[in-house]
């Protein structure tokens, strides 16, 4: 897949992702486009480490948007986990 694709996967796998998780996140926009792209990869790593199957295979694969959401969802988690710290500890 190419690079216009992997960007779109991940605009979408990031919202996605923010659906699931809703909540305040630091960040806005490009943040969650950052964490989608990254996730996206993330998920189809893993994917091919844990399972050993090659979940990244096309744009309109439901293994690539599964594997997209997952490793977004992920990565959204550890952000909040990381930042969430920081913004506690900033208004005491």
């Amino acid at each position: 897949m190419g690079i216009i694709a992997w960007i779109l996967i991940g605009l979408l796998a990031g919202f996605i992702a923010k659906a699931l998780m809703p909540g305040r996140d630091p960040g806005g926009i490009i943040i969650t486009m950052l964490i989608g792209i990254a996730g996206g990869l993330l998920g189809g790593w893993l994917g091919k480490v844990i399972f050993g199957v090659d979940s990244i295979d096309g744009f309109f694969d439901l293994s690539t948007w599964i594997a997209a959401i997952i490793g977004s969802v992920i990565l959204l988690a550890v952000y909040r986990l990381v930042t969430g710290n920081k913004r506690n500890h900033s208004h005491a």
